[in-house]
């Protein structure tokens, strides 16, 4: 059964309205005026609302448009008047009323009215999806943390020595040598002293391997960059030098 709100100032009315309502199994709590219809409805939510038009103090259908703007409006409410106009239960319609009872009201119409709003308000409820309980809810994976940066060829690499002696040599000189120009920014003056190469020599020997040198233009940025024009220029000369004793 129900939890049904009267509001009407009418005494007799109310009291008519609570024998019947009670007499079906329905809880009845009754209201005189839109001030003891706010106080009810901030105690607690109702199955169902019956609410006059007229009051003395404020009128049904500002009561609902109060209920409605304040997020109370959660239950059907059925508007009830002796003396309503059609553009006034079309007003109560649009705000949210579910139904309007004339009076005097008929027992038959009362519990046909009671009976088929709270059945079409039980539907609704039941079409309404279930919501998940907490532990069934998916949890959002957590953001892949980024890739570590690239720190280059390491001091230290391992080296299959299954491989014949020619390739494993040029395996580790390889790796030799990107470690350093790695480590000196690219230089290729450093990177012959370091050595003990000729920077020529070097050159060769890095082409020989297939060692990934830094383009020219890139060279002449960084020299820029850090200041080191003349050993980067000089390495640029050793590079056209070979190119050109190659060809």
């Amino acid at each position: 059964m129900a939890t049904i709100l009267v509001v009407d100032d009418e005494l007799g009315i109310r009291d008519l309205l609570f024998e019947v309502l009670n007499d079906e199994g329905h809880t009845v709590e009754l209201a005189e005026n839109a001030a003891q219809a706010r106080a009810a409805r901030q105690r607690r939510e109702f199955d169902l609302v019956l609410l006059d038009i007229w009051m003395p103090d404020t009128d049904g259908v500002t009561l609902l448009k109060e209920w409605r703007g304040a997020g109370l409006l959660t239950m059907p409410v059925i508007m009830m008047s002796g003396h309503a106009t059609v553009e006034t239960a079309v007003e109560a319609t649009r705000i949210g009323a579910q139904s309007f009872l004339e009076k005097p009201i008929t027992l038959q119409k009362l519990l046909k009215t009671v009976n088929q709003t709270l059945a079409r308000e039980e539907r609704a409820r039941k079409s309404m999806p279930a919501p998940l309980p907490p532990e069934s809810i998916p949890e959002e994976p957590p953001p892949e943390p980024p890739p570590p940066p690239d720190p280059g060829p390491q001091s230290e690499q391992i080296f299959e020595l299954e491989k014949p002696l020619r390739d494993a040599r040029d395996a580790f000189e390889k790796a030799y040598f990107e470690y350093h120009l790695a480590k000196e920014g690219g230089s290729m003056t450093k990177v012959a002293e370091k050595t003990g190469l000729e920077r020529t020599h070097l050159y060769r020997k890095l082409k020989q391997l297939g060692v990934d040198l830094m383009p020219r233009s890139g060279r002449r940025n960084r020299a820029a960059q850090q200041g080191q024009d003349g050993d980067d220029l000089d390495d640029d000369d050793d590079i056209e030098d070979a190119d050109a004793n190659e060809e």
